[in-house]
């Protein structure tokens, strides 16, 4: 698809890169490939204190592709924080992220996409899950036991979210509390607010080049705290009020926010969604 306008852009993808030079051509092109005809869309990439040539090589392709944009964090700032900055400035109703190192395939956007369009407004998230994983086995290792201890004590019913594959309205993701780290308790939090949450299987692959810029066990103690945050930010959730506005002809009801979903979705037909829950 050509440039969207700005008045147009119905999705936003979110990607938060630090010294990915080499890998930003290959997935620009596959991003392309996977929404062009589809949907009005922009590429935000969020340049998070690259020190290697990833602005540069964003800067060249941005000279033909209209659509792409580049924000940079003047120094790292972390992966949480790239993604905020990335989803404070899209244009479009629906943002999803992905990883820029290669892993995270394109081709699954659609799917996620479209699992937030058909939701009614009820879907909060929209979460890769992945399949094959392509990681060490000692990065496997990390993240099942991470994953492990986050569901016995948020029972947000995700078994995998370290996978950059997500979407989700603009709205709901900027109307949760801010936090670096927010990006793992996504799950938890939209469920938090009172939406449901679509499964995709994703299949994972191997990086294009390069090394792991935003790893997990060098932050294992500030994510165990973490943790303990999202378990009382929950906790602390109270009902979220019916608001009536009373006018002196009738009463017109305006119910803020979906607090009951025992009934969403479960029989959703969206090709690649697993579940709705």
């Amino acid at each position: 698809m050509p440039a969207s306008d700005q008045t147009t852009v119905a999705v936003s993808i979110v990607v938060p890169v630090r010294n990915e030079a080499d890998n930003i051509a290959p997935l620009i092109a596959e991003i392309a490939a996977a929404l062009d005809g589809r949907w009005a869309y922009e590429i935000i990439y969020v340049n998070d204190g690259s020190t290697d040539a990833t602005g540069e090589r964003l800067a060249a392709i941005m000279a033909q592709r209209p659509n792409l944009r580049q924000l940079r964090h003047a120094a790292s700032a972390g992966q949480s924080a790239a993604v905020r900055s990335g989803v404070r400035a899209a244009r479009g109703a629906i943002v999803a992220t992905l990883d820029g190192d290669g892993q995270n395939n394109p081709a699954f956007l659609p799917n996620l996409i479209s699992a937030i369009e058909s939701g009614g407004g009820r879907v909060g998230l929209a979460a890769g899950q992945r399949v094959g994983r392509k990681d060490t086995g000692f990065k496997k290792l990390q993240s099942r036991i991470a994953n492990a201890v986050r569901g016995v004590i948020l029972r947000d019913g995700t078994r995998d979210t370290g996978c950059g594959l997500k979407a989700f309205p603009r709205e709901v993701f900027l109307a949760m509390p801010y936090f670096d780290g927010l990006h793992r308790f996504l799950p938890a939090l939209v469920r938090r607010e009172g939406f449901a949450i679509a499964y995709v299987d994703v299949v994972d692959r191997p990086r294009h080049s390069g090394v792991s810029n935003y790893g997990f066990f060098d932050r294992l103690w500030i994510g165990i705290m973490d943790l303990a945050g999202v378990w009382w930010l929950i906790r602390r959730k109270k009902p979220t009020p019916v608001v009536t506005e009373v006018t002196g002809v009738t009463e017109a009801s305006d119910v803020t926010e979906v607090t009951d979903l025992t009934e969403v979705a479960e029989g959703a037909k969206v090709p690649g969604v697993t579940k709705v829950n």
